[in-house]
This record gives C-alpha cells, sequence and structure tokens, in this order.
C-alpha cells in the first residue's frame, strides 16, 4: 500500500532528508514542513512553509493530515508544542507516528518508537515483560563502535540556528522550544571553545583530587524535555538542590559527589559556581566536585553510584554493573534494575542491578525501538537509513512492531 509520511522538525543535519528520499525511493509520498530557516536548509526540498502564529498549527495540522490523506507522522522528540500538537491531531485519525530520539542506550544507538518515547513510551515498567519477552530474542551482537563527530555535530546546530536567525522575515511568527534565544546560545559556545584548554586543565585537577569512593550526577540540559516534562523538577536547579541536600543529610563519611558537565552545555546557567555556593552553604564543600570534562564512561564505571533525573548516562552505568537512582521517569527505571527506594536511602545501601534482568531488558529494547548509527556522522547516519525505512514500513499498524517483537520476531537485523 502507498503510503503518506508527513515530516515535522528533525535533528540538526541533513538525516530527515535522506530518510525522506529513501521513503520517496520505497514508492511512498513524502511531505515537510518547515518552520523556521534551520529547517528549510537541512530539508534543501520543496516543502510546506508555515508561516502563521503557533495557536493556528493544530488546525493546520490536522488540515495537512486530512488532505494529503498522510498515513505516518514522522518526528524528533515529542515533546515540543509543534510536535504535541500534530500528535493530537494524527491520533484522532490513528495515524501511526514515527519518533525519533537520542538513544536510550548510549553510544552507537538511536532511538525510534512509534507514538512516544521516553516517558511517553509505550514500553512497561515490568521486570518479568522483560525476561519473558527476551527468551525469543537473538542476543545483540558486539559490533565496532559508530563513528561520532562533535565538531560534525556542532558544525551543523550552527548552520541550523544561523539559518534560522538569517530567514527570521520569512517565519516571523516562529518561537522556538528552546529556553534560550540562538544569539544567547552561540556567545555561550564561543565562550565554551576559548574557554577550553582552561577547562581541561581544570577538569585533570579535579579527577586527580577525587577519592577512591564517588557518585556521580550527569547532568542535563535545561533545554532537555525529559527534565521538563518527565520529571518533577522544573529545572536542573531545583534537582541539583535536593541531591545536595540529600546527600549532606544522609550520605556516610567518605564518598565524594561530582557533578559531571553535559557535553553539549551552552555554558550559560554557571553550574560550576552555584553547586559550589550550594555545597559550602551546606558544609560540604569539600565533598562535591564540579568536572567539566571528562570521558563519562570509565567515570561512572567506577562509581559507587550514579544519581539521575532520567539522563541516557543510566544505562552506561548499569551496563557497568553500577547502582542507579533515578529521580524522574525513564524507560531503564524498573524494579531489579534500578534503586526503587527513596534517595536518602541510596547514598547508604545504593543495591545492585540484576545483571540478567538489565540485559534482558537491553534485549527487548534494541529489538523493539533502537537502531544502530548516529545522527552526529556520515557513517553514523548511513548505517540508519535502511533500518529505520524497514522499521517504519513495518508499524503500518499501530502496535505492529511490538506485537512481532513480544512474539519473538524482530521487525530488522541488528546486525
Amino acid at each position: 500500500m502507498r503510503r503518506c509520511f508527513l515530516f515535522l522538525q528533525g535533528p540538526p543535519g541533513p538525516f530527515f532528508r535522506q530518510l525522506g528520499a529513501a521513503l520517496r525511493c520505497a514508492g511512498h509520498d513524502v511531505l515537510r514542513v518547515n518552520f523556521n530557516g534551520g529547517d528549510r536548509l537541512d530539508w534543501g526540498a520543496p516543502a510546506i512553509d508555515f508561516r502563521q502564529r503557533g495557536e493556528a498549527w493544530p488546525d493546520e495540522a490536522g488540515a495537512l493530515i486530512r488532505q494529503n490523506h498522510v498515513t505516518d507522522l514522522v518526528l524528533f522528540g515529542d515533546c515540543r508544542p509543534l510536535h504535541r500538537a500534530a500528535i493530537s491531531a494524527a491520533a484522532e485519525r490513528q495515524i501511526t507516528v514515527h519518533v525519533f530520539e537520542e538513544g536510550y542506550v548510549r553510544p552507537d544507538w538511536v532511538t525510534l518508537e512509534q507514538n512516544g518515547v521516553n516517558g511517553h513510551s509505550s514500553l512497561p515498567r515490568d521486570a518479568e515483560y522483560y525476561c519473558r519477552t527476551a527468551i525469543h530474542l537473538a542476543p545483540v551482537p558486539a559490533l565496532p563502535p559508530v563513528p561520532a563527530s562533535f565538531m560534525q555535530r556542532a558544525r551543523e546546530a550552527f548552520a541550523y540556528y544561523g539559518a534560522s536567525a538569517a530567514l527570521t522575515l520569512r517565519f516571523p511568527r516562529y518561537r522556538s522550544h528552546r529556553p534560550f534565544p540562538s544569539t544567547a546560545e552561540a556567545a555561550g559556545w564561543l565562550r565554551r571553545f576559548a574557554r577550553h584548554p582552561l577547562v581541561r586543565w581544570r577538569s585533570r585537577a579535579v579527577r586527580r583530587a577525587l577519592a577512591s569512593s564517588y557518585f556521580v550526577v550527569p547532568l542535563q540540559l535545561d533545554s532537555d524535555h525529559q527534565l521538563r516534562v518527565h520529571s518533577p523538577f522544573e529545572g536542573m536547579e531545583s534537582a541539583i538542590r535536593a541531591i545536595l541536600a540529600s546527600f549532606a543529610g544522609h550520605a556516610p563519611d567518605g564518598p565524594m559527589l561530582v557533578f559531571k558537565e553535559h557535553p553539549l552545555d551552552n555554558g550559560l546557567r554557571y553550574w560550576r559556581k552555584r553547586i559550589e555556593a550550594q555545597a559550602l552553604a551546606l558544609g560540604i564543600a569539600d565533598r562535591v566536585r564540579y568536572l567539566e570534562h571528562a570521558d563519562i564512561a570509565p567515570l561512572v564505571a567506577h562509581a559507587r553510584g550514579v544519581v539521575t533525573v532520567n539522563s541516557t548516562t543510566g544505562t552506561l552505568a548499569l551496563a557497568a554493573g553500577v547502582p542507579v537512582k533515578v529521580l524522574g521517569r525513564a524507560v531503564y527505571d524498573v524494579p531489579g534494575i534500578t534503586h526503587q527506594g527513596p534517595l536518602d536511602g541510596f547514598w547508604e545501601a545504593p543495591g545492585r542491578p540484576q545483571v540478567e534482568i538489565y540485559a534482558a531488558f537491553r534485549r527487548v529494547l534494541a529489538h523493539r525501538c533502537l537502531l544502530r548509527g548516529s545522527f552526529s556522522s556520515r557513517e553514523g547516519r548511513a548505517l540508519l537509513i535502511e533500518p529505520a525505512v524497514t522499521r517504519m514500513l513495518a508499524a503500518g499498524t499501530t502496535g505492529d512492531a511490538v506485537r512481532a517483537v513480544e512474539a519473538g520476531k524482530p521487525v530488522r537485523a541488528l546486525t
């Protein structure tokens, strides 16, 4: 059956353009809506420019879907206001929504899930389900790392936001979902690049001063909808306050608390100074460290435990057998995998993830909603296209891909 895929906003770069071209080659219709100049740059082909106010978008989305007989909606992240409105319109007509996101498991994977990701995911929080379903699935093969390029990702992001700024007159009513103007973010990144030598020197000093026992808190971006939508916190600052207060009141003597800066942080929040000031006020300044630059994998692998709102760093820790406490909603916050008690008890008795349950969880995840590849390199994107098309076409009816996995029939090859 010939289908019509409506694309909305994707990750900065050409991935959505390439995916749309592959779907056309497979004999299907493809439409695209641009909301700003960055969307126009990345798509680089005929598309529909939405230039009205955001309040008009829900009705426009419904009309586009009806008039073009859209069968599938494709987008990156399901929490942006523009995307939420389109998802609601799609739900009224029982249209499959294909949601791409950064991988639940990192590195080397991205997420493609139908009808919702993260807190909106249909994945159960039931250990028995994963153990029962994984029995029928092939193991996840050990494969070489997927190439990724921070510089390429940075160039594509700068190009996207630069085009958005340059074409403001074309899209005068567009309002970004991000909390900072693109000009402020650009200034923050320039300042970060200028301070890079100092940051590396300071980070080496922090790593040398770490005690043999420490907990890690991976910071998330304030613009991250996983934090803003799928947690009880208004932003990262309120989460930091709660973690520091709990550590000060309940952690045993000895272990340190290490806050790891997010590699894509724009530097506008000055987290280091804020954390140091709060730790000083709580009387634990000598036990709290802020680490700007470090390889996160070995850092968490040697930690006593990881405390996160819902960062995917949690799965990195679990893969290394390190205890994890989740403060928000995360697909991997499953009994037997993560600490289920309150944070105050985690410092003294974090427990250990049950290896067999996490292995089953990861196997189901890989077959049901992970694709091997990366948005941030040509090689990584090339790995994604064919399996993404295969999975999207397999999910022609809501739930088909899920039922296939539960029946032991993976919807794509993992090798």
